[in-house]
């Protein structure tokens, strides 16, 4: 993507953003398309226009009742653009939110579509070289005042000079936003080949520019802000409680893509820090509902759900969304994980196999692939279209991306993890390392192999230990330390760790957000997701290709391509994911019947039943 951006002009627009003022030139008002009512990725949205609801929801939910949920991490600030602060629950640095309308909504059955939401339609060309949103005239800010399309203006700019890392990777290739009219705005691009830029720009929440008038954007404070969304803040404690209060008469209940959401009249969501003190709050019918991230947790600490006269029910929800790739990441930025060789021997002390067995009651599937779980996942040896995208950069990748996708080695065939750690030794000998006295130490400088896995909260070093105990084995003395999840996510965005716990998130429809992911540009970009720190130019070549896909099958190819390179590259030691969501709610939580590719992680379809007394 940036290698594309040379002009001056354009580097500006990166950096600051360009706006025109509404009374826009005569070149560009005079761009016109047909309106249309969605947007797909590829192919034809799947709702037609006028179409009622999404399949998913129940457009008669009733309204009212209180949801009171809980979050295990303290706030400090209710603005979540930017990188200071911890935000509240309920707010999002894209898309739509309680308190924030985005432009579109993307529906969660399907790969990426997006429909209407602040936007009553949007214009397209078929060389797709800009996007126009129109708002709908009904859309107000919570104080009764219209959002128009200088709030779009505005919010658009402002996130991109002032707010994270992401915005300014995320819309690079944007070089003019302008308000042609008071509901009308038109997004200009420079010209690179990206399908999915007006989808991405869909996601943009919009606030409330007349609001931020006197403040300081930049400054994290729990200053409650004007917003537009379903939820207004009703009251908020810090680091203790925030209560979301729905907004009577909203403006979007009757945006077809949004019946059937956001049916509670009040949700409050009170931090719990210690997860054993939140579980028996819901017992005890003080919270609502809570996301089941523990595989121990879901399987021990509710065996009441069976009952007949339980409060308390069982909500699985399934998904064929990509199972993206969690695990141990190394920071390949410090030695000794610059050597790959180092990488994949550690990769051989995990035993995968003995934790899912042993502490996660089997209900875990092994990561093996950045987008597994789905079409986008590298199978065998590439085929003949992808070694057309890999074999350009035949030297600057590992030979064996062009033979087998690597997998990860088990413990459950003969000789088990003895043979994975006889593996491990091989490696490390070959990357200069040697035991002495018991301790494997760099054959050139005498130094022992240590290094220190970071994480965030006592629930990971349970998973933890076994490994460390593993690569004793090895000689190799690794340890664990656990800090505050405030001091973490510091450390986390200055890239300050040898390793850490953390995920990369996938979609049907992977894009830009790739850059940010594993682009060489964002290895010494604070703040941003690139947390491996991998830098390699076949890389940013396959994103490219993903980026500018026309069709579902180049998509396709290229992230399967893209998914060999990553796996061959060793950047973390692959844990687990589930193809399910899972929560324990009161009965008087109720859920539609789902059917649905993409996770369903907020319950904002859900909807409240009194209890009969």
């Amino acid at each position: 993507m940036y290698a594309a951006i040379c002009s001056c002009l354009l580097l500006l627009a990166l950096v600051t953003g360009i706006a025109a003022p509404s009374g826009a030139t005569e070149h560009t008002s005079a761009r016109k398309a047909s309106p249309t009512h969605a947007l797909a990725m590829h192919g034809d949205p799947r709702y037609p226009e006028h179409f009622r609801h999404f399949d998913y929801v129940n457009p008669d939910a009733p309204k009212g009742g209180i949801l009171r949920m809980t979050h295990s991490y303290a706030f400090n600030s209710l603005n979540p653009f930017i990188m200071k602060g911890i935000a509240a629950p309920g707010l999002a640095p894209l898309g739509s939110s309680y308190l924030y309308a985005s432009l579109m909504v993307q529906s969660k059955d399907e790969p990426f579509t997006e429909y209407g939401y602040l936007a009553e339609s949007i214009e397209l060309p078929d060389n797709r070289s800009w996007v126009a949103f129109n708002l709908r005239p009904q859309a107000t800010f919570h104080d009764g005042t219209p959002v128009l399309a200088d709030d779009v203006v505005f919010s658009f700019n402002t996130l991109r000079e002032k707010g994270r890392p992401l915005y300014r990777s995320y819309w690079g290739n944007i070089t003019r936003v302008e308000a042609t009219g008071p509901r009308r705005v038109l997004f200009t691009f420079d010209g690179t080949k990206n399908r999915e830029l007006p989808l991405i720009l869909g996601q943009l929440p919009v606030f409330s520019r007349a609001d931020w008038e006197g403040h300081d954007f930049e400054r994290s404070s729990l200053r409650i802000p004007l917003g537009n969304g379903p939820y207004r803040i009703a009251s908020v404690e810090s680091g203790r409680r925030i209560v979301w209060e729905r907004v009577e008469n909203w403006w979007g209940n009757n945006v077809p893509a949004l019946r059937g959401h956001y049916n509670f009249d009040t949700i409050r969501v009170d931090i719990y820090q210690d997860d054993t003190v939140a579980k028996e709050a819901l017992k005890a019918g003080k919270v609502d509902i809570r996301i089941i991230r523990s595989a121990r947790e879901w399987a021990r600490d509710y065996p009441e759900t069976g009952k007949a006269d339980s409060q308390l029910t069982r909500i699985a929800i399934k998904n064929h969304s990509p199972s993206g790739m969690q695990g141990f990441v190394f920071n390949t930025r410090r030695p000794p994980f610059a050597d790959p060789r180092v990488r994949e021997a550690l990769i051989q002390a995990f035993d995968f196999e003995w934790t899912n067995a042993n502490l996660s009651f089997g209900l875990y599937k092994r990561t093996r692939s950045y987008f597994g779980n789905s079409d986008l996942e590298a199978t065998g040896e590439p085929g003949p279209e992808e070694r057309v995208l890999l074999e350009p950069w035949r030297n600057q990748i590992p030979e064996r991306v062009f033979g087998p996708v690597w997998e990860p080695p088990r413990t459950d065939t003969p000789g088990g993890l003895r043979a994975n750690l006889k593996r491990a030794l091989t490696l490390l000998d070959e990357a200069g390392y040697g035991v002495h006295n018991n301790v494997m130490v760099s054959r050139e400088t005498g130094q022992p192999l240590t290094f220190e896995i970071l994480l965030h909260h006592p629930a990971w070093e349970r998973v933890t230990r076994p490994l460390l105990q593993n690569l004793s084995r090895l000689g190799i003395h690794a340890t664990m330390r656990t800090i505050d999840p405030a001091q973490h996510l510091t450390r986390r965005n200055q890239y300050d760790y040898d390793m850490i716990i953390d995920a990369w998130f996938q979609s049907l429809s992977p894009g830009n957000e790739q850059h940010d992911f594993f682009g060489s540009h964002g290895v010494d970009n604070p703040g941003g997701r690139n947390l491996a720190g991998i830098r390699n130019p076949a890389v940013d070549a396959m994103i490219e290709k993903i980026v500018q896909a026309d069709t579902r099958a180049e998509l396709v190819t290229a992230s399967r391509a893209l998914d060999r390179i990553l796996r061959w590259s060793f950047l973390c030691i692959p844990q687990w994911y589930s193809d399910e969501t899972r929560y324990v709610a009161t009965r008087q939580i109720r859920t539609p019947e789902i059917n649905v590719l993409h996770p369903v992680t907020d319950p904002d379809i859900f909807w409240y039943v009194p209890q009969s007394p």
